[in-house]
């Protein structure tokens, strides 16, 4: 169903929109609910979906949620209300994001994650609770990507994920040891704004099959 009523209590019949972009595919028993008007969440009455987007079937959109140009959401994927997905993100089937959360452009999402925390650009997202798997390497490659622009991006998420640094340490070193670059101020503006927390650092599974966290360097 599209341009739905909210599935939200505090809509009370007034005027607003579902956007769907232009060229989008919207495949078997989605539903796309439209916008609410309530100032204490910045909702201005509008659901977008940009263009080139394909929700498989059974995809749900909640309302206020801002889908970027050339998402791509899997079958039954599950969006809450007021999360915003970046340009060319990809969600796994069966992800459900948790409302407010915000997830980057060019991210991929593997599929059955809960995401409860943001995911910022250009990453992979796997595990429970959903963790740092590596950039997005795929997608980044389909999008033109350089190898420099690639490892550059690596760099700074080795820093930020990797290392066991606290955020405010990582954004510090990340200013002040890796090169500038539109990429860099584009992962920090993220993080900065991350108002839910960002998701787990990297991890991997030691013999015993619990969770061993990386040695430091």
């Amino acid at each position: 169903m599209v341009n739905a009523i909210p599935q939200d209590l505090k809509y009370k019949g007034e005027a607003t929109t579902l956007e769907l972009g232009k060229e989008c595919i919207v495949r078997e028993c989605c539903t796309l609910n439209r916008g609410t008007i309530n100032p204490d969440y910045h909702a201005d009455g509008r659901t977008v979906i940009g263009d080139n987007c394909l929700l498989m079937a059974y995809v749900h959109v909640a309302h206020d949620c801002h889908i970027g140009h050339g998402s791509i959401l899997a079958n039954n994927a599950t969006l809450a209300g007021h999360i915003e997905i970046g340009e060319y993100a990809r969600l796994g089937g069966m992800v459900a994001v948790h409302q407010f959360v915000r997830i980057g452009g060019h991210v991929m999402v593997g599929g059955g994650s809960l995401v409860r925390k943001d995911v910022p650009p250009f990453v992979t997202a796997a595990r429970e609770p959903l963790s740092y798997a590596g950039i997005n390497t795929v997608g980044l490659r389909r999008a033109k990507f350089t190898p420099e622009e690639m490892h550059h991006i690596e760099d700074i998420y080795r820093v930020l994920f990797v290392r066991g640094l606290s955020t405010r340490k990582a954004l510090k070193i990340i200013e002040e040891e890796i090169m500038p670059s539109v990429h860099r101020e584009q992962i920090l503006q993220f993080v900065r704004g991350a108002q839910r927390g960002l998701m787990k650092g990297f991890r991997t599974m030691s013999g015993s099959g619990k969770v061993a966290e990386p040695v430091l360097d």
